[in-house]
């Protein structure tokens, strides 16, 4: 028997509508700030996150899944969203019109990761971006409409840290410190070339023995310049005036080159070492990186798989709804025909409905009835067709009354 590829997995109900709920929740905050949806191919060309997301990544070094279609063509499984939706706004002209442009997106993406609970080599994640504006007033909008959907999921240990790294005014001086402050140290040959390429990606390291290393290590709050230092000082201030509590965090880095300036991340420590629920910052300069103009940007992506093991957690009951409202119950050809379009009408009331099949008795369909979570059953037979009425029955207080056919849609929509 086949079996899902090691490190994924399926979803199936009520988990399956769980994941579809936690979606919808984080973006309905999105959806009333007017931000617009937008969706993009599973597989880009590979130079892309190659020059977007940094050769020295793990993701980009370890983690991508790119192969070689028969054409020729080197694609690669989308690891992160923002790199595939910046590529989307400018090659359909988006960045031409009035900014900035707001959009939001939902799907899957993929990494070779070691897996583990929370890490998966296929995830879902929830994203939004920000195209065409530098006002931190953008950074902290963004923060606080992901902290609104945590909040609406009822999730009340999610912690938010938040960092600067700089702009270009800033990162060469804290990188020739960091690189040198590294250079004091007895790194493996992997972590060293890495130090190389981009000494922010040892910061990143979670391996104890780097972490204790890193101790003494300069942070870049040190070198901000006057105005990333009152760039984040707007960012926090904004946090501030929505009420928001927040914790600054000098070493934080993610694990994507392309972040500049606001960065941050959304914690909670109840999930063990995957303890990031969801992150972003801004990204000024990815946009000339993959061949495009100038275009500051900022974003964030938000774990929806961790967000769920978040609410289980907290002990927060599974959201979603499953199951119908009405379950139909025909005994008989003709009884069958005749509540088949009962239950097309309530479907398209906006009723869930549902209705047996297969010629059931009627103690296997009460059954059944009892079993979709439905709050009524309709049961016609024979004689109740004669009558020209339903018996509708309440499944939680057991009570039944007979209703004309002709009354059974408007009894069981008011």
């Amino acid at each position: 028997m086949f079996r899902a590829p090691k490190g994924t997995y399926d979803l199936v109900s009520p988990r399956a509508e769980a994941i579809l709920a936690v979606r919808e929740a984080m973006a309905e905050p999105l959806r009333r700030a007017g931000f617009g949806y937008i969706e993009t191919p599973s597989f880009e060309e590979t130079q892309l996150f190659v020059r977007g997301v940094g050769e020295s990544t793990d993701v980009v070094t370890k983690e991508m899944y790119t192969f070689t279609t028969r054409g020729g063509d080197d694609v690669t499984l989308r690891p992160e969203g923002t790199a595939p939706v910046l590529r989307a706004a400018l090659e359909n002209g988006l960045h031409r019109g009035a900014l900035p442009v707001k959009l939001w997106y939902s799907g899957s993406y993929y990494r070779y990761e070691r897996p583990q609970k929370g890490r998966y080599r296929h995830f879902s994640q929830v994203g939004a971006e920000v195209l065409g504006t530098e006002d931190p007033a953008s950074d902290a909008e963004l923060i606080v409409l992901a902290a609104d959907a945590y909040r609406e999921l009822g999730l009340e240990n999610v912690r938010i840290v938040i960092n600067s790294l700089g702009s270009d005014e800033s990162r060469p001086a804290y990188r020739a410190a960091l690189q040198e402050f590294l250079g004091t140290l007895e790194l493996d040959e992997d972590t060293a070339r890495r130090a190389e390429l981009n000494p922010l990606r040892v910061l990143d390291d979670k391996r104890p023995e780097i972490q204790a290393a890193l101790a003494d290590a300069p942070v870049i709050t040190e070198f901000l310049s006057a105005g990333d230092r009152a760039h984040h000082d707007v960012v926090r201030t904004r946090l501030a005036d929505a009420g928001l509590d927040f914790e600054d965090d000098p070493r934080l880095v993610r694990g994507l080159d392309y972040y500049t300036r606001t960065l941050f991340e959304f914690v909670h420590d109840g999930l063990g070492a995957q303890s990031a629920v969801g992150g972003g910052g801004r990204y000024d300069g990815l946009s000339e990186l993959i061949g495009g103009p100038r275009l500051p940007a900022v974003g964030w992506a938000l774990g929806v798989d961790r967000t769920l093991l978040a609410m289980e957690a907290e002990g927060l009951p599974l959201p979603g709804k499953t199951g119908v409202d009405v379950y139909a119950v025909p005994l008989g050809d003709e009884a069958a025909r005749t509540l088949f379009g009962v239950v097309s009408q309530l479907r398209r009331a906006g009723v869930r409905a549902d209705i047996a099949v297969g010629g059931r008795g009627l103690k296997g369909a009460m059954k059944a009835a009892d079993r979709s979570g439905a709050r009524h059953a309709v049961v016609l037979g024979e004689r109740d067709l004669a009558e020209g009425v339903a018996q509708v029955k309440d499944l939680q207080t057991g009570e039944q009354e007979s209703v004309a056919l002709d009354q059974v849609f408007k009894r069981l929509t008011t």
